[in-house]
């Protein structure tokens, strides 16, 4: 699947860009660079089979293991040492990046309960768009019976363009279903 998705960015996308934009040099136009995920998980300083937990999820989600993020300063109010594991996060390149792009677009976003398309206003100023989705049952890896807790997970998509209708230009040709 991921050489379909690749093999449609050289041969279809990038074509249809240079006419839009009217780039007059290839490294003008945008491309894909990296798909991070990541996870807070709060309460992993008093669970933690939670954090265990959650490593499983992003193992099945993405096909390669996530780096647990550690605080870095004691915090008495919210109940936190220092150096205790607080979060997760993984990044995805080349295959695995465009392998989990057409899984998200054609699997998992159609999944959404009431899905009507995701917001379009959800860039960053700076060409990357960022997802933040409410729970981890959309993933088809993922068994409902098999999850302790519904839990959240912060998508980011990382490009080269320079500008906001750049990105949404490219990630609407990969299909991406934004709100009309």
């Amino acid at each position: 699947m991921n050489q379909s998705l690749k093999k449609m960015y050289e041969d279809k996308i990038s074509p249809e860009l240079i006419k839009e934009f009217g780039y007059t040099n290839i490294h003008e136009i945008p491309k894909l660079v990296k798909i991070t995920l990541n996870r807070g998980i709060g309460e992993a300083s008093q669970n933690s089979k939670a954090i265990d937990k959650s490593i499983e999820e992003f193992k099945y989600i993405t096909g390669q293991k996530p780096i647990v993020t550690k605080t870095k300063k004691s915090i008495a109010g919210f109940k936190i040492r220092d150096n205790i594991p607080i979060g997760l996060k993984v990044t995805l390149r080349n295959d695995k990046m465009y392998n989990f792009l057409n899984k998200l677009i054609n699997l998992s976003l159609p999944r959404i309960r009431d899905f009507r398309g995701i917001n379009s206003k959800q860039f960053d100023g700076r060409g990357n768009y960022n997802i933040g989705l409410k729970e981890q049952i959309i993933f088809p890896e993922i068994e409902y019976d098999q999850i302790d807790k519904i839990r959240g997970i912060d998508i980011n998509i990382i490009t080269t363009a320079k500008t906001d209708k750049e990105s949404l230009a490219l990630l609407k040709k990969f299909g991406m279903p934004f709100k009309k």
